[in-house]
């Protein structure tokens, strides 16, 4: 770093020695404010973060983050968009640098998407930082790089992290937007982060806006709470409202398909194009509709299954036909499930259930034969059977890989026509038919969510030939 002129350097690292963050009483804030002439802590100092010009304070929720950082080494933190996290903690790190010489020789690592422009916009927000000064401070490093009071803080996209490993004596790693990574990319970035716990013990903060089920946020947050190594942190739109954001500003975000993702905590991944948002939400029910948990003897039931093994998720839905509608009665679904776990499982829904056929991807006939041996329904290998009495077996395998479109076409007919009930509870497969993404008449994965129960909805749905309401229970 350069400035003009020389002794400038001196009176930058004065200022900021040992002042503290933020005073977070009020009266004595303000007391100190007075004494100091405004030279009270870092922040004032620095100058106050602005949203549309208006300079805001720290607030409360903040606070719950400062304090968790200096009790916790390492933070997980899902927050809604806007509620200047990001902001929060550059000024955190550039703090830790110039309040004292303890991080002095050290390297603190910013993991960014794969885009280089963001790891160098992150660095350019932090040089920003400085720039009300009187004369203009002037930075000597890369656009990656900010060296402040000898230590190197270095931004990294997320594609481009074999530079990162290796560094001697890493004290900070700040992950940003971290389930916003391509999904290959989100398991390498905690790997190489977390290395460094037995190397340097360095804080390792991870914050995001929530993307896709599944993904790194959404991995960390299920874990048992002895197993995880963070402290999670969960920061709604509501921890904002009357402070960052106005009550307007918020019901007009209200109106975005996105508000559930971006402001309230949910994995929604992105928005599809394939069914109606309005039909979505007109197909799910009320607590009090129905009873998903109590099977319906005089129903029509189905169970459709998504086989998925190592690289996706096993799913399993249920559908019953009574009251004229088809009413999901269980959706759920299992990361890298043991094979006769999933038989189980299938075998004593089938019972609660009182399901009259199950439909299986005929893409997985391993899984068939297994499943056809546990009920005890022959032949086991269901090939030396003529494929038009498919239909008649209670475990039917369905050609549907090569027809997802078609299928998928039904679905979305059938809630069109408004014959489909959702229970509330099943929140992974709302996402799932929110997600659903296609271009022409492909089904597309990457952009979609929760695709095994959208798959083994599908199925229950083909079984259901009718394109009319009225009947629709015709199999």
């Amino acid at each position: 770093m350069s400035l003009e002129p020389p002794s400038r350097q001196t009176r930058l690292s004065d200022l900021f020695q040992n002042k503290p963050f933020w005073i977070w009483n009020i009266k004595e804030h303000k007391r100190e404010d007075i004494l100091t002439h405004g030279n009270c802590c870092f922040n004032h100092i620095l100058g106050l973060p602005a949203k549309d010009g208006i300079e805001k304070p720290l607030f409360d929720y903040q606070k719950i983050i400062f304090d968790s950082l200096e009790q916790n080494k390492h933070l997980w933190i899902k927050k809604a968009t806007g509620l200047g996290i990001t902001e929060l903690m550059l000024r955190y790190i550039v703090w830790l640098t110039l309040k004292d010489d303890s991080l002095k020789d050290s390297h603190i690592c910013i993991i960014t998407g794969p885009r280089i422009d963001l790891a160098i916009n992150l660095i350019d927000r932090m040089k920003r930082l400085f720039y009300q000064f009187e004369k203009k401070i002037t930075f000597d490093t890369k656009e990656t790089i900010l060296e402040l009071n000898g230590v190197r803080i270095e931004a990294f996209p997320s594609h481009h992290l074999d530079a990162m490993r290796g560094l001697p004596n890493v004290s900070f790693i700040l992950l940003d937007e971290a389930d916003f990574f391509p999904p290959g990319q989100q398991q390498d970035a905690r790997d190489v982060c977390e290395r460094y716990i037995a190397k340097s013990n360095p804080h390792i903060v991870m914050i995001s806006t929530p993307n896709a089920p599944g993904g790194l946020f959404q991995t960390i947050e299920i874990e048992p709470e002895n197993e995880c190594l963070y402290k999670r942190i969960f920061l709604d739109y509501t921890c904002g409202l009357g402070k960052i954001y106005t009550k307007e500003e918020i019901e007009k975000a209200k109106t975005s398909p996105g508000f559930e993702r971006e402001y309230n905590l949910k994995y929604l991944g992105n928005v599809g194009n394939l069914f109606s948002l309005q039909d979505i939400e007109a197909a799910i029910t009320s607590e009090e509709e129905y009873n998903p948990d109590i099977g319906n003897r005089e129903a029509i039931t189905i169970m459709g299954v998504d086989t998925g093994w190592a690289s996706s998720y096993f799913g399993i839905v249920i559908v019953s036909w009574f009251n004229q509608k088809i009413h999901v009665m269980y959706a759920s679904h299992f990361k890298n499930p043991q094979l006769k776990a999933m038989l189980n499982l299938v075998s004593d829904l089938r019972m609660k259930y009182m399901v009259d056929k199950i439909c299986v991807d005929g893409s997985d006939p391993s899984f068939i034969y297994s499943l056809k041996e546990r009920l005890g329904e022959f032949p086991v290998d269901y090939h030396t059977v003529p494929k038009e009495n498919y239909q008649q077996m209670i475990v039917e395998p369905i050609p549907f890989t090569k027809q997802q479109y078609e299928f998928l076409v039904h679905d979305k007919v059938v809630l069109e026509n408004k014959a489909l009930k959702i229970h509330p509870k099943f929140q992974d497969l709302v996402i799932a038919m929110k997600s659903a993404y296609v271009e022409g008449t492909t089904f597309v994965k990457e952009r979609s969510a929760n695709n095994d129960l959208l798959d083994a909805l599908s199925q229950c749905l083909s079984k259901f030939k009718s394109r009319t309401v009225n009947t629709l229970s015709h199999l």
